[in-house]
């Protein structure tokens, strides 16, 4: 299985540019991991700016919502995460070439979390629709507010339940 994992992140690794490059046409947010950890400690952008601190990462310009969606969630960078993710966003209503090669190519080569994928995917079903949100505009914004308009008190803990899974 690691083996797979790895090819995984790898494809992760290549297919980021081309796609930042060729598919996405939003702006960048122009906003640096030092300008979120400035934030007030209990806003959404202080949370994101901690995300990018704790795993040694900068927004990826065209592509920060992806980073907003793993402080949102509190899924990790671990590969099958990043794949349930994806699976969550698709319950929710996202649909992007790259979720479906995601969804795909990752329930083929690591089908090995199947359930941790289906759960993820009922629980961004049955949220209030996020991955349409432009989180730029609520970094200020209260980070259990943002949660909570988003998530039940049962689909936070079920979150938290789907990580140990």
């Amino acid at each position: 299985m690691k083996k797979r994992k790895i090819f995984i992140q790898w494809l992760f690794e290549k297919s980021e540019s081309v796609y930042t490059k060729y598919f996405k046409k939003n702006e960048p947010w122009n906003i640096k991991k030092s300008d979120l950890i400035i934030y007030p400690k209990h806003s959404f952008g202080y949370h994101l700016g901690q995300f990018l601190e704790n795993n040694d990462f900068d927004l990826i310009p065209k592509v920060e919502r992806h980073d907003a969606y793993h402080v949102l969630t509190g899924y990790s960078t671990r590969v099958e995460d990043e794949i349930a993710q994806q699976y969550l966003c698709f319950g929710n209503g996202k649909r992007s070439l790259y979720l479906f090669g995601v969804i795909i190519l990752g329930t083929i080569i690591l089908p090995d979390y199947l359930n941790h994928y289906l759960r993820s995917y009922q629980i961004g079903k049955a949220s209030n629709t996020f991955h349409n949100l432009d989180f730029r505009h609520l970094l200020n914004a209260s980070y259990a507010d943002v949660r909570s308009c988003i998530f039940s008190k049962s689909q936070i803990h079920a979150l938290k339940k789907v990580h140990y899974a």
